[in-house]
């Protein structure tokens, strides 16, 4: 008889931990959402894009990127209007992603019950949790649904704990205090939607590294993003190897179209068309010629040209 209760109760129990509600997604689950990855992976799922990709990848321009996703069918990867707290600055680097709502005090119970089996700090809110999970290269993407007055994801004080584990910053479908002591982290950037002196209230996290939507954006843990002047695009990881090389021939291509057109070699039509043999050889040459450091290798180089139609 007691052998059968101890077998109904670990029933019950694997049921309840089976279905409960984790704030942290698993790694299975995360591994599942970027299941096109195919290289190495954190411990906790998301993929390890090299961080030889994430540095040329601040070279690329949004649009260059926005191409590239667009004509692979991913329309929806770009937000723009943000207040940047070093403008002048790009960022690249791994999504963790956090969702918070406005406060819900049933839901937010649940959310600090299924925090402590988690083992995430009792101290301090719920904010800092996010922060706790950041390694190098990380950048914190939160969807505080643009909440400004009231809805502050950090100040100053959590900004040095993001850069000390990231190396990098944030960007915020919301706000921040201290804006003008985030701005003297050397190093660290944001993408906001506004700042104010208050203090976050009536609002709560209920999960890390889950899809979010970042204004006109979906965003899932383990993307890479983009984040300049110009804008931020969020970037499949399985997507960011090719997007960076195309973006950097076609970079080349047009500093080469320029060039011409300068010297008044070809007229505009036909570089804006498809090129002729002439004009795809005189490219080739001029590429060999290179007279700076070509930003991939000729190996790479060589590969992606040798069955365009361009």
């Amino acid at each position: 008889m007691s052998k059968r209760i101890l077998l109904i109760s670990a029933f019950i129990l694997g049921y309840f931990f089976t279905y409960a509600q984790n704030v942290g997604s698993s790694p299975e689950y995360i591994k599942a959402l970027t299941s096109e990855w195919k290289g190495e992976r954190f411990a906790d799922g998301r993929p390890k894009v090299s961080d030889a990709i994430l540095d040329r990848l601040k070279k690329i321009s949004i649009e260059e990127a926005w191409g590239v996703l667009r004509n692979k069918g991913f329309q929806n990867q770009f937000e723009g209007d943000w207040t940047i707290i070093n403008p002048d600055e790009a960022m690249t680097g791994r999504v963790v992603t956090a969702q918070y709502m406005p406060l819900r005090p049933d839901l937010e119970k649940q959310v600090k019950e299924q925090g402590k089996i988690e083992n995430r700090a009792q101290k301090g809110g719920t904010n800092s949790w996010p922060i706790d999970i950041l390694t190098t290269g990380d950048v914190y993407v939160a969807d505080a649904y643009g909440k400004i007055a009231d809805g502050t994801l950090i100040g100053d004080n959590l900004g040095n704990s993001i850069y000390a584990k990231s190396q990098r910053g944030v960007v915020f479908y919301g706000s921040v205090r201290d804006q003008e002591g985030l701005s003297e982290i050397k190093g660290f950037n944001g993408w906001i939607k506004g700042a104010d002196p208050s203090y976050i209230q009536q609002m709560m996290l209920t999960s890390i590294n889950a899809p979010i939507r970042v204004g006109r954006a979906t965003v899932l843990p383990g993307d890479i993003v983009l984040a300049k002047k110009y804008g931020v695009i969020f970037i499949p990881a399985y997507l960011v190897e090719d997007l960076v090389l195309t973006s950097e021939v076609t970079a080349l291509r047009d500093e080469f179209g320029h060039q011409r057109l300068r010297e008044k070699k070809y007229l505009a039509g036909q570089i804006d068309s498809q090129w002729t043999e002439e004009i795809k050889k005189d490219f080739l040459d001029w590429l060999n010629k290179y007279p700076g450091k070509l930003p991939m290798t000729k190996t790479e180089l060589d590969n992606y040209l040798k069955d365009r139609n361009y």
